[in-house]
């Protein structure tokens, strides 16, 4: 099983890892953010009401989806200075826990602060499991991707009041960042930011877009306003659903965390 948490929002997945078939999905969108004691709250709900998620499971995994992370040249990363790295660009509390993902092979440490209360209701409920944050899953799936490539390629996931970009050069990353949005209009101005502080051309830019994003939808009108070499990334992890598959770029986070 699969957990996607974020202030927004719950997803849960259920799937043989055998097989890769999926058994159950079921996500639950707020009307607004919560904080992570209702979140906690909102997880021992589905948790008991839904007989699906009564199994026992072999393996169980936490992604948390939020702005507070940072990435972090294995090289260069000391875990005794964790929080001094978040400092630089998030408001952190002295008692934050402070946890990190170490992206294998690609030299990369995320550093985040993850739920505590969520951790530890968790490990009540289910004895041991593993958590990330969704951003160290997405680097390692382009990373892996675009490890041999020679051109600048950019890379979108798309959730509902954020997303997340990659900028890839001669297979190495150049930038790893979160934004958050209200309009196309923020969306569009982020997006622009980044490939003007890049000097990336958007005229020639290959663009790849994942997650809550379609070509109907006012973002992508907005994005393919200045962007014209605009795909929709695709993955090997299938999700079906009451038996029919699901558009293969969205869900791209809980999908590849197993």
């Amino acid at each position: 099983m699969s957990v996607q948490i974020s202030l927004t929002g719950l997803s849960f997945l259920v799937k043989n890892t055998d097989s890769n078939e999926t058994h159950f999905f079921t996500e639950n969108k707020f009307d607004g953010t919560r904080s992570p004691e209702e979140i906690e709250l909102e997880i021992d709900t589905i948790l008991s009401e839904t007989d699906a998620l009564q199994l026992p499971f072999t393996e169980v995994t936490l992604i948390y989806t939020n702005t507070i992370y940072t990435t972090v040249p294995a090289s260069l990363f000391d875990e005794s200075k964790a929080s001094e790295y978040l400092k630089f660009n998030s408001k952190i509390l002295a008692n934050d826990f402070i946890a990190f993902d170490t992206v294998e092979t690609q030299d990369l440490v995320v550093v985040y602060i993850p739920f505590v209360n969520i951790n530890n209701y968790f490990f009540d409920r289910f004895g041991s499991f593993q958590y990330f944050h969704g951003t160290s899953i997405f680097l390692k799936k382009i990373l892996s991707a675009e490890k041999y490539s020679i051109v600048s390629k950019f890379y979108m996931h798309v959730q509902e009041d954020q997303f997340d970009c990659i900028s890839i050069k001669n297979g190495a990353l150049q930038l790893c960042n979160t934004y958050s949005y209200k309009t196309p209009e923020d969306f569009i101005y982020y997006t622009l930011f980044c490939l003007e502080q890049l000097k990336l051309n958007p005229d020639s830019l290959s663009v790849f877009i994942c997650g809550e994003i379609d070509e109907n939808d006012a973002n992508y009108k907005m994005l393919y306003t200045y962007i014209r070499n605009i795909s929709f990334l695709k993955t090997e992890s299938d999700l079906v659903i009451d038996g029919a598959s699901q558009t293969t770029h969205k869900k791209f986070i809980i999908k590849n965390a197993l």
